[in-house]
């Protein structure tokens, strides 16, 4: 399950439904706010919310002959063309073995949050990924045609395995970096949402990470 496409728009949780965040500015998205994405999904659904003293937290824990399976949180209405950035918290537990995000057949990662755009007919996906091997920064796994343009992104690499680490990505400019030549003055087209996923279908290991603190600002 590499691609997002159009996965957001199947995705049955909205920005709207949730209570405001005291930070106006902020949409968050709380461990209980992700939905199956069944359409791009398998037939079942390896994520479960764990409640901590820390707050609650969602865990993927994929398991050798499981079909991948994505959560997804769909922006609407004026957040649409507002949302500018995105901050989350995540922990690799398990990295699947040999797992190469930039290489062929074993596009693997402990966990990926995808970031998606739409302008007409054309998807725009920006994939971050703690990868099981690799270096921090570097983009791969290029994809474009009339209707696709995404890009990987290695945002962690390796362990230690257990941390929680802080991720905060400024959208605007990561679009523009990767599909508009870094021009500061180029059209954002309307932000769909979120993904996240843990997968290990390419290698055929186990593969386990946590994602949570999820807030989108405007």
């Amino acid at each position: 399950m590499k691609y997002l496409l159009p996965l957001l728009t199947l995705a049955l949780v909205t920005a709207t439904a949730f209570p405001a965040s005291s930070d106006s500015n902020q949409i968050p998205i709380g461990a209980k706010d992700w939905r199956v994405v069944e359409q791009k999904s398998g037939p079942t659904n390896y994520y479960k919310v764990v409640d901590d003293p820390t707050g609650a937290f969602v865990r993927g824990e994929y398991q050798p002959g499981m079909k991948t399976t994505v959560l997804g949180f769909k922006v609407e209405g004026d957040d649409k063309s507002r949302v500018r950035a995105a901050r989350w918290r995540w922990r690799a537990m398990t990295l699947p073995q040999n797992g190469d995000s930039c290489g062929s057949g074993t596009r693997d990662s402990a966990a990926t949050v995808y970031a998606t755009w739409k302008r007409g007919l054309k998807w725009y996906t920006l994939k971050y990924v703690w990868a099981t091997n690799g270096s921090k920064g570097t983009v791969c796994d290029s994809k474009r045609n009339p209707f696709v343009a995404q890009d990987t992104i290695i945002l962690e690499a390796g362990g230690p395995t257990g941390e929680w680490r802080m991720e905060s990505v400024d959208l605007n400019a990561d679009f523009r970096k990767h599909f508009e030549n870094g021009n500061p003055n180029a059209d954002v087209p309307e932000f769909q949402g979120l993904g996240i996923m843990t997968d290990g279908d390419d290698t055929k290991t186990p593969s386990s990470a946590d994602y949570a603190g999820f807030f989108l600002v405007r």
